[in-house]
């Protein structure tokens, strides 16, 4: 799909839905193919859906899409995207694995979007390619699949497989696809035509930057900010971390309130809790071993915590999820 293929015309493009499918991420990988071929005048793309059973898929905003095919009928494409969103673990089940190991031995290269790549992974398709997923979803999926080369990228491509971070990523996959496929005037028009002004890099990250986030300009915050970002696992002493940054742990504490009215401990506890949260949703790993993993030195702290934190203990996470 992302190289020159003058003989194969339309390029054909199936999209695998599974339940709750992120719609915003969907749309956007079909919306510049459907542009291009406006713009070129030509039926440059055509794309099948495809559900596991043929049966209509709900997307994660309630709207349903009946699908062309049933994943097992025999539709000639030339790539295939799984589209996911929530609750990909569940629906990523035996059956759809088989289904998309037959596509990869029939020599059919397989894509992603959004939580995809849990689909690919389950069914042993990622080993030995560097991939990307939604950044929410990335720390779940590590304590998940340690050995698998997964990255915070908008897209990747790693020979035969092409994996897109979700959101309006898509668009900055699909809209690259286009200029090496058809050139980069092509593309050019269909970024126009959508009012796509700044089209990102593949390796550009996924997350905005945290100033962008917070509206903060403050360096010293910033850097704090970011330190206690990357070390929800491990607890550090606050004194220390202001020491970091020359700040004493009282100007540090001005500089939260002022800027974020909270205290430093309370927002690196938010951070810690929030990662768990992920955890907690994403993985099987039990309760202890996550609140070690977000910096809580027993089971019954964390258990005390989350629950002043979000009105319920994290067992119930699980059941809500």
């Amino acid at each position: 799909m992302f190289e020159k293929q003058e003989k194969i015309k339309p390029q054909r493009i199936g999209f695998l839905l599974l339940p709750y499918f992120s719609m915003i991420a969907f749309t956007s990988c079909i919306e510049p193919l459907r542009v291009a071929n406006r713009m070129s005048r030509e039926d440059l793309y055509s794309w099948k859906t495809l559900s596991k059973n043929g049966d209509v898929v709900v997307a994660s905003n309630g709207l349903k899409i009946t699908p062309d095919n049933s994943l097992s009928d025999p539709v000639a494409i030339d790539i295939l995207f799984v589209c996911a969103g929530v609750k990909t673990r569940k629906y990523a089940d035996t059956e759809i694995s088989k289904q998309l190991r037959s596509y990869a031995r029939a020599g059919v290269p397989l894509g992603s979007v959004c939580t995809g790549s849990i689909a690919l992974a389950k069914a042993g398709l990622l080993d030995d390619y560097r991939f990307t997923l939604h950044w929410e979803n990335i720390e779940g999926f590590m304590e998940n699949y340690p050995h698998l080369n997964v990255t915070a990228s908008l897209f990747e491509i790693d020979r035969n497989r092409y994996t897109c971070s979700g959101g309006t990523a898509p668009l900055d996959m699909m809209i690259y696809a286009i200029s090496q496929t058809h050139g980069k005037d092509l593309a050019t028009k269909v970024s126009e035509q959508m009012l796509y002004s700044t089209q990102r890099k593949q390796h550009d990250l996924q997350r905005m930057p945290i100033q962008h986030r917070t509206g903060i300009k403050n360096p010293k915050l910033l850097a704090v900010i970011a330190f206690m970002e990357t070390n929800t696992e491990t607890l550090h002493n606050l004194t220390n971390v202001a020491q970091g940054v020359n700040l004493s742990l009282r100007q540090l504490e001005r500089l939260f309130r002022t800027h974020l009215d909270i205290t430093p401990s309370r927002y690196y506890l938010e951070l810690r809790l929030q990662r768990a949260r992920r955890l907690l949703r994403q993985t099987t790993m039990p309760v202890l071993h996550i609140a070690v993993a977000s910096g809580f030195k027993s089971a019954a702290h964390f258990t005390q915590a989350y629950r002043k934190y979000l009105g319920y203990p994290p067992s119930a996470e699980r059941i809500k999820n």
